[in-house]
């Protein structure tokens, strides 16, 4: 069976922290469906560069509907930080205990679903003093994995993000704690 992917964005992600794992996890075979306030629209990076449509409504899904969420940076993260469904879908995702993976900003989602408490993570260092006031413990590591928590800092964090979100998918404990 196909494992889904929800990636949940909207407008002013960080373009190639949007595209990059969409790409890569579909070219990896699965299917990946991007969530936003709104269905059916077309959100935009904050550079320009990369447009999609949105596939769902956070309002319409739930955590069990997918096998793996991955947060884009940019904006994206501080808009979605005031929406209540993408607060509590990311909280319900985090406590399932199925992957979630979060870049650069999207540490501010995390913090406002407060799950960041007693977890190691790593974020853009703008960040970082909110991880800490929120009970975390910020690194500043390409790569961060914290049990079911996979975090990077920015773009150029990208190859070895994607891959440990696909190493998480897949089930390959060995590979996230190499």
């Amino acid at each position: 069976m196909t494992k889904k992917i929800a990636i949940l964005a909207t407008d002013y992600f960080e373009d190639s922290e949007l595209k990059a794992p969409y790409e890569r996890l579909k070219d990896a075979g699965f299917k990946v469906l991007v969530i936003c306030p709104v269905a059916g629209r077309e959100i935009t990076g904050k550079r320009g560069r990369f447009t999609i449509k949105t596939d769902l409504a956070v309002e319409s899904v739930g955590a069990v509907d997918f096998d793996a969420l991955v947060i884009p940076g940019g904006y994206s993260p501080d808009r979605l930080r005031l929406n209540p469904g993408a607060v509590d879908f990311t909280r319900d995702f985090v406590q399932s205990g199925r992957p979630v993976a979060a870049i650069c900003h999207a540490a501010q989602l995390l913090i406002s679903a407060k799950v960041v408490k007693n977890r190691t993570l790593t974020c853009w260092p703008s960040v970082a003093v909110d991880v800490e006031n929120a009970g975390g413990h910020y690194v500043d590591e390409a790569l961060v994995v914290d049990r079911n928590l996979i975090t990077s800092r920015k773009p150029e964090d990208l190859p070895i993000f994607i891959d440990a979100i696909i190493s998480a998918i897949e089930g390959d404990e060995a590979e996230l704690s190499a």
